[in-house]
């Protein structure tokens, strides 16, 4: 080939090391020694890289993407391949969702006029959102976005209804599923990972303007980590674990409001699972991680008072935010020493 990068180098001549002080060195008279001493060029090697190449794009990537969907649906055979079109491209190209979702919602309503493909719609959606691990977040915005920009409500039920009658219908075999096959079981699971995200994305707006979640989905998911945890199966207790690092937080505020104690619930379960079930060492390891996570309340931290209204008494971490100082022996100390104003001390600064 001649493309500049596996072409042999030109032949050079080689240098010769400067002699060693052993070496015999001719004796020179006065004008030789102040001769300027010769200068080897290293030859240069012209690089055939141009500044006129095509432009690079990874494998997979559709240069005229964006042109081609802006036209709209009438340049695809079917409504199909145009939604599946665009699905591939926000799993590739995540990033382009808020460039882009405005012009496909659009283009929706004018292509989805019926009730067979709004079904079409729904289906495609979500079989990308549970067969692609890393669609299901982006999976429930597009379906969140499309559930308040689709205009056609059918007699049949809109967007936001038929996804969660879509939902109900996998929801319904969860018994079934999480003591399934190895494959049942991953398809479950997907679809339990899919739902939590449509806990947390999917917005319903009430009468008076508020912006609230689906309730019906908080009830779904704890019946869904029931299921999981009544057949503890290393798979199924992994993902019980995921969506309690998903969603745990969220769902807690939402059942203290009510007055419930679904998490108490949740994590005396997971601590009879440790001691009781069959699973592997890795995974009781997991689930104690998980119960270590929920007592520092999620790792969330809530700055319930200023600096300023901190007290040694209703701040558990008020000495903690203190200087370093020392004795005059060098012995640190901070101003939880009850012996603080009898030592003479200078501040050493923060640690």
């Amino acid at each position: 080939m001649s493309d500049g990068f596996d072409r042999a180098p030109e032949q050079t001549r080689p240098l010769r090391a400067p002699p060693s002080s052993q070496d015999k060195i001719p004796q020179q008279n006065s004008e030789s020694a102040m001769a300027k001493p010769q200068v080897v060029v290293a030859p240069v090697l012209m690089s055939k890289l141009s500044v006129n190449a095509p432009e690079f794009y990874p494998s997979g990537y559709s240069s005229n993407y964006t042109e081609s969907y802006e036209d709209g649906c009438e340049d695809y055979p079917t409504l199909s391949e145009y939604v599946q079109d665009f699905l591939n491209h926000l799993t590739e190209q995540p990033g382009s969702f808020e460039t882009e979702i405005e012009q496909f919602a659009e283009t929706l309503n004018g292509c989805v006029t019926t009730d067979d493909a709004l079904q079409e719609l729904v289906e495609l959606i979500y079989q990308q959102a549970t067969s692609i691990p890393n669609f299901s977040y982006m999976g429930a915005r597009l379906c969140n976005y499309l559930s308040h920009h689709l205009t056609i409500s059918p007699q049949s039920g809109n967007f936001r209804q038929l996804l969660l009658q879509r939902c109900r219908t996998e929801y319904e075999v969860k018994d079934q599923a999480a003591k399934g096959d190895e494959v049942t079981r991953k398809r479950f699971h997907a679809f339990v990972l899919f739902l939590g995200e449509l806990y947390l994305n999917l917005e319903i707006k009430g009468t008076n303007g508020q912006v609230t979640r689906a309730d019906i989905l908080q009830v779904g998911l704890r019946e869904l980590l029931n299921a999981l945890f009544s057949n503890p199966m290393d798979d199924n207790l992994i993902c019980a674990v995921k969506l309690l690092k998903l969603t745990g937080s969220v769902l807690e505020d939402a059942w203290k409001e009510k007055g419930k104690m679904d998490m108490e619930e949740i994590i005396q379960r997971i601590e009879n699972v440790v001691l009781d079930a069959n699973c592997s060492r890795d995974v009781k390891q997991m689930l104690l991680k998980l119960v270590e996570l929920r007592s520092s309340n999620w790792g969330r931290v809530h700055a319930t008072s200023t600096y300023r209204e901190a007290t040694p008494e209703n701040d558990p971490n008020y000495f903690m935010n203190e200087p370093t100082f020392y004795t005059s022996d060098g012995v640190p100390f901070t101003a939880a020493d009850p012996e603080t104003e009898s030592h003479s001390v200078t501040q050493a600064g923060v640690q």
